[in-house]
């Protein structure tokens, strides 16, 4: 066809496997990238711990405020045209990251490039999360979330491992900067090589949803966005739910690994660094990889409405586990290991839950791919709050009463999901009789 859009898939009727593992795993790792693999580079080239506390949390920025451009990718090409450009554009800007670190003043040059990076991977993971929600029906959407979350942090445990441990390997043999040149150019060439994977293998997602002919258009179609978000039904209890789904999360997310590594009579387990580094990083990836996938065959197999009061559930559980370990202090590895893996497979298993909400009953209308960026903004609104209040309450309390308060903080959530609507079916025959009940009335 004369005039087709070369960014749009040619292969319409691929199985999600083929790219939605991908597509999430180049998500994950700019994030995680710039997030953590960026200041292990830093120290390792002399950067003092107060410069690079400072700007690697600067530039993550963008992935806090992606909402308010989320609406301007409504207005051009396809979803897939921003997913396959921002691989290419991230995986450019890692490459000049990497030749910038012989420069003198490399740390200015990089930062100013991760930041750009940052906008870039935040638009996205916007555009990424707008194909999946477009192309896939309700059923695929429960089936391939769990695939969607394991790859995303198979992403952490490819930079985090084995990135950060090829720099280690390298440094011994060809010096600390090249080492890091080395890591930092594989990363952006993996992007680049995603990128011609997805031009071929991933859907369109579907053309542009809003149109504007100047700039002051533009502005009416984006302010027209937002206040159809705030209008959608159910709105208020949504913006609850979502909020307070992963509230407990983010009480405990910073403190449990000081309560770790805390001494014995400092009311901790005692563990050390590398112990904590192994239950975490192995078994506890690989038990939310696990958590993650039969996370989404469960709702796929239930539907999200019956199954959503159990993923709660689940989700929760580790709260309890613990509140447990605070108080009584148990000395075997072993025990403590089971925690955090059974901690990391309900989370991973729990979590799908709470993205196939946002999926099915917020994002649905003729801007999926914004709304569904202002739900997830919300989502990491309610980590953050809770988050910054946790250290205060922790060194108020102590580690046995701050898991109590912890399980204290789940409650809001089974109150809400206990009798919250759905606005919109999560089957396609539901979804069908709908739109068959709205014609009959009319």
């Amino acid at each position: 066809k004369t005039g087709e859009d070369p960014m749009i898939s040619t292969v319409k009727k691929t199985s999600p496997l083929a790219w939605v593992p991908t597509v999430y795993f180049a998500m994950g790792l700019p994030f995680v990238v710039l997030n953590m693999v960026s200041a292990v580079m830093f120290k390792d080239l002399g950067i003092s711990d107060t410069r690079i506390a400072f700007w690697t949390s600067l530039i993550m920025w963008p992935w806090t405020i992606k909402f308010l451009w989320s609406p301007f990718l409504e207005f051009y090409r396809t979803k897939k045209f921003w997913v396959v450009a921002t691989q290419f554009l991230s995986g450019v800007l890692f490459g000049l990251a990497a030749l910038s670190l012989h420069l003198p003043s490399f740390f200015a040059v990089t930062v100013a490039l991760f930041a750009v990076v940052a906008f870039s991977g935040a638009t996205h993971d916007i555009a990424t999360d707008g194909v999946y929600i477009t192309e896939l029906s309700k059923d695929q959407q429960a089936r391939f979330i769990g695939w969607q979350g394991a790859f995303y942090n198979i992403a952490k445990v490819f930079a985090m491992g084995g990135l950060v441990y090829l720099a280690g390997a390298l440094k011994e043999r060809v010096g600390i900067v090249e080492a890091w040149m080395i890591v930092m150019a594989l990363c952006g060439a993996l992007l680049f090589l995603l990128g011609i994977y997805h031009l071929r293998m991933l859907p369109s997602g579907g053309e542009a949803t809003a149109h504007a002919g100047s700039v002051g258009e533009a502005l009416r179609e984006t302010g027209a966005i937002f206040r159809g978000f705030f209008r959608k039904r159910y709105i208020g209890i949504y913006i609850a739910f979502i909020v307070f789904y992963r509230f407990a999360e983010g009480l405990v997310i910073k403190i449990v690994p000081l309560f770790l590594n805390a001494p014995l009579d400092n009311q901790g387990l005692g563990l050390t660094e590398q112990q904590i580094g192994l239950y975490y990083g192995t078994f506890g990836v690989i038990a939310f990889v696990v958590g993650s996938i039969l996370g989404g065959y469960f709702i796929a197999w239930l539907k999200l409405r019956r199954a959503l009061f159990s993923l709660i559930t689940i989700f929760n559980i580790p709260f309890v586990v613990y509140a447990l370990l605070a108080w009584f202090q148990p000395a075997s590895p072993l025990l403590i290991c089971g925690g955090i893996v059974f901690e990391y497979f309900s989370y991973g298993f729990g979590f799908v839950g709470l993205t196939l909400f946002i999926m099915q009953q917020v994002a649905p209308g003729p801007h999926k791919m914004a709304h569904y960026a202002f739900g997830s903004s919300l989502a990491n609104l309610g980590v953050m709050l809770p988050g910054m209040a946790s250290g205060w309450l922790c060194d108020q309390v102590g580690y046995h009463r701050f898991f109590l308060w912890a399980l204290m903080a789940t409650i809001p959530i089974f109150l809400i999901a206990w009798r919250i609507p759905f606005a919109h079916p999560d089957t396609e025959e539901g979804a069908a009789q709908a739109v068959e009940k709205e014609l009959t009335d009319e």
